[in-house]
């Protein structure tokens, strides 16, 4: 899956990123989303792309000082936390209300048979 960068979007600035010849690669949906997401923030100004990139940097460098393996393989994982950091610490969304999603996801994903589409279930 490939999507379409914006010239100002430096992806130079992100070393570890998983590409080839065309741009970025996902290896699921969710990378994909959260990839456009942070690029729909950048675009509408909410951060400076080296915002973005010191924030996914600070995050690489904390999983290593935790001690996980730098293979690549949880990549997008550091971005998703980078971009919940990033909105949180830009007021984006109340914190409650982000931790409260995540749990949401995170239970729906628990409870979404392999293969299966995860979909949160309708609100009240």
């Amino acid at each position: 899956m490939t999507t379409s960068i914006p010239r100002e979007v430096d992806l130079g600035a992100l070393p570890a990123l998983p590409r080839d010849k065309e741009g970025p690669v996902f290896n699921a949906p969710w990378e994909a989303q959260a990839f456009a997401m942070t690029l729909s923030l950048h675009a509408r100004g909410v951060f400076t792309w080296r915002e973005w990139a010191d924030a996914l940097a600070a995050e690489l460098a904390a999983a290593a000082a935790r001690g996980e393996p730098d293979d690549g393989t949880h990549y997008y994982e550091h971005w998703l936390a980078a971009l919940e950091h990033l909105v949180g610490a830009k007021k984006l969304i109340p914190s409650e209300e982000l931790e409260r999603r995540a749990d949401e996801w995170d239970a729906a994903a628990r409870a979404t048979p392999h293969g299966k589409p995860v979909e949160l279930p309708r609100g009240p």
